[in-house]
């Protein structure tokens, strides 16, 4: 058991500065990205009235997360956060399947990824807020209902940050470590295709969906 714990990494240095980066995440996050770009090309190229499979898997996940987003925010300017969200559920879906496929690993059970993500929807929430709200009104609900909640205010919005984050990369991580657990004590034999079967596709796709939503919520909360 010896793997758990065992980070390859990449490290160089850039004007005196040295940087120190994962080698697996990297490598899976770029296999995924590779991936949602072949499977949008492909499933966009000669589109039928008749759609073949690619084209109708394409076409379910878009007006799915279309119609999410349309009901969630009830603006006129839903449709252009639809490509953020969706590819955000996209990105982390794909991420978490990446662990069924032998010698492959999970970019999201690298807590990098999971801030990283968290932190650009937070961003985008909040930018969000400022430009629906203005700037005047955006700092007066840090301050409400009384003037001296702001500390717990502004701590409340950065928790949010750790909060979406540590719970896709918690659920991700355990599912990895219980499974490599479990390989070791039954000889990889009949347990491990079913647990990795369940972490993968039942827990991955609930906690991509969870993510996604929450960042979606974490964007209405602001406008509103």
């Amino acid at each position: 058991m010896n793997e758990i714990g065992v980070i390859s990494q990449w490290a160089f240095n850039l004007f005196g500065t040295q940087f120190v980066l994962n080698k697996d995440t990297l490598i899976m996050t770029w296999i995924v990205m590779v991936f949602l770009i072949l499977f949008a090309l492909l499933a966009s190229r000669q589109t039928k009235i008749i759609p073949n499979p690619l084209q109708s898997t394409a076409e379910l996940m878009v007006g799915t997360w279309a119609d999410l987003v349309d009901d969630s925010l009830a603006i006129k300017e839903s449709r252009k956060y639809f490509p953020f969200v969706c590819t955000i559920f996209l990105l982390v879906w794909i991420s978490n399947m990446l662990g069924i496929v032998p010698f492959l690993s999970e970019p999201t059970a690298d807590l990098n990824t999971t801030l990283s993500l968290g932190l650009v929807g937070f961003i985008v929430a909040h930018y969000s807020g400022i430009k629906f709200k203005g700037i005047k009104a955006y700092a007066k609900s840090y301050f409400e209902p009384i003037f001296f909640m702001m500390p717990l205010n502004l701590i409340g919005e950065l928790a949010k940050i750790i909060s979406i984050s540590f719970r896709l990369f918690g659920n991700i991580m355990g599912g990895s470590i219980i499974i490599l657990v479990v390989s070791y004590l039954v000889y990889s034999l009949v347990l491990p295709p079913v647990l990795y079967g369940f972490f993968g596709l039942f827990v991955g796709t609930v906690q991509a969906f969870v993510f996604a939503m929450l960042t979606l919520v974490y964007i209405v909360v602001q406008i509103k």
